[in-house]
């Protein structure tokens, strides 16, 4: 089964990294392509999205190690985190498994832009921003890093 990973060194220690990603509600605040979710049951979300409807389930939740969900509607099967501290930094690695290699080029490009969206998120969060206060933008996210 195909595979793509993609990590970064986010300036946030893992309690916070993990904080973020594990608010499967929050994704709409911050992930550029997530645009709603609802919660359908514990561990199970419904999130719209700008590339259609998908259904999440969480299927392990290792606090600060690693956070595996499986997907209904999206090319991608499967989707997971890797938590490494570094310290007062946190190596983020998010990882897809999906079916056909034909689509490899465009989840590549999807995971680019979770990335960098994770990214311009976790920095306005540790310079002391807050969520209500957040906007997602496009080209602050494209030209991330």
């Amino acid at each position: 089964m195909p595979r793509i990973e993609k990590n970064r060194i986010l300036d946030a220690p893992v309690e916070k990294v993990y904080e973020i990603l594990n608010d499967y509600n929050s994704l709409p605040i911050w992930n550029i392509v997530v645009n709603e979710v609802t919660e359908m049951e514990p561990k199970k979300y419904f999130l719209k999205t700008n590339v259609g409807e998908i259904t999440n389930t969480e299927i392990e939740n290792i606090p600060q190690i690693k956070m595996t969900s499986t997907q209904e509607g999206s090319p991608m099967e499967k989707i997971g985190y890797i938590f490494e501290s570094k310290g007062k930094k946190t190596e983020v690695t998010i990882w897809t498994e999906f079916e056909l290699e034909n689509q490899k080029s465009v989840l590549d490009i999807a995971a680019d832009l979770f990335m960098k969206s994770l990214v311009v998120y976790v920095d306005f969060i540790m310079a002391g921003g807050s969520p209500e206060d957040y906007q997602k933008n496009f080209e602050k996210i494209k030209n991330a890093y």
